[in-house]
C-alpha cells in the first residue's frame, strides 16, 4: 500500500466548511434490507488480516449495555469490511483516526506501520467531504438532532421527532440512527455536524448511503469509542489516494 499523505485531501470532495450545509447523519430513506446471503466460512488471509480475529466472538451480542445490542449477522456483511489489524504505513502519529471514504475504511493508527481497520458507511454522492477535524466530545446512545436542511429534504422525519433537552430530535436507543456510540467532529472551534457513529443498519457498511457521517457496526463503534479520547485528530482523505 503506498504511503498516504495529506496531499490526498480535498481531491474530488468538498471541504468540511463547504459541506456544513449538507450535514446530518441518516440514510435517506433507509435502504431495504438485502435478502440474507448464503453463509460462508471466511478464513482471513495474512495479507489483509494480520490479527486473525474470531469474528463470531467479536460481533456477538453485547451484554450489560444501556440498551440491547444484538449479534451481527455476518452473512450479510462483506468480510472485507470486518474489523482487522492490518499493515498501514502512514506519517500520522499513533492514536490518529484516518478515514478513506473511497475504500469505505476507517483506520485507527497503532504505529509501527500498523492500524486497526474498520469497515464504514460514508456519504452518498453530494454528501462526501474531506479534511482534518478533532473529536470534541463522545456520547453513549446519543440523541439525534437532524439539522433543518435535512428536515427540509426529508419532512417525513418529523413524525419521529420528540422535544428533547436540546430541541427537536430522536432520543438515544435501539431505533436511533446514531446507534450505540457517537464521536462528534469539530473544526476551528465549530461543530461540523458530522459524526462517527454506530448504526442500526449494519448491512450498509461498505456502501455510500449516509448524509455525510461515518457509520460503523455498533460493536466496532464501541471498540473505537473505547480507544479514542476527546481531542483525537481525524483525517478524512479525498477521493484520490496516493
Amino acid at each position: 500500500m503506498p504511503e498516504l499523505s495529506r496531499r490526498a485531501f480535498l481531491a474530488g470532495a468538498p471541504s468540511l466548511g463547504a459541506a456544513l450545509a449538507l450535514g446530518g447523519c441518516v440514510a435517506t430513506p433507509p435502504p431495504a434490507e438485502p435478502m440474507p446471503a448464503q453463509a460462508a466460512l471466511f478464513v482471513p488471509g495474512p495479507a489483509d488480516n494480520l490479527a486473525n480475529p474470531n469474528y463470531t466472538l467479536m460481533y456477538a451480542a453485547v451484554p450489560g449495555d444501556r440498551f440491547p445490542i444484538p449479534a451481527v449477522d455476518l452473512s450479510r456483511i462483506d468480510p472485507a469490511f470486518l474489523r482487522a489489524e492490518v499493515y498501514f504505513p502512514t506519517p500520522e502519529p499513533p492514536g490518529t483516526i484516518v478515514i478513506d471514504p473511497h475504500a469505505h475504511y476507517l483506520y485507527y493508527i497503532l504505529g509501527g506501520g500498523r492500524a486497526i481497520r474498520y469497515g464504514v458507511g460514508v456519504g452518498r454522492e453530494g454528501f462526501s467531504w474531506s479534511g482534518i477535524a478533532t473529536i470534541n466530545s463522545k456520547q453513549e446512545w446519543p440523541d439525534w438532532y437532524p439539522p433543518k436542511e435535512m428536515l427540509d429534504r426529508q419532512p417525513e422525519l418529523l413524525a419521529r421527532m420528540h422535544q428533547l433537552q436540546s430541541g427537536l430530535g430522536v432520543p438515544g436507543g435501539p431505533g436511533n440512527p446514531l446507534g450505540a456510540r457517537a464521536l462528534y467532529l469539530w473544526q476551528n472551534g465549530k461543530d461540523t455536524l458530522y459524526r462517527i457513529h454506530g448504526t442500526v443498519e449494519p448491512w450498509t457498511i461498505g456502501t455510500s448511503v449516509s448524509s455525510g457521517c461515518i457509520r460503523m457496526i455498533n460493536q466496532d463503534a464501541i471498540d473505537l469509542y473505547n480507544r479514542t479520547p476527546v481531542g483525537t485528530q481525524v483525517v478524512v482523505l479525498g477521493s484520490a489516494i496516493g
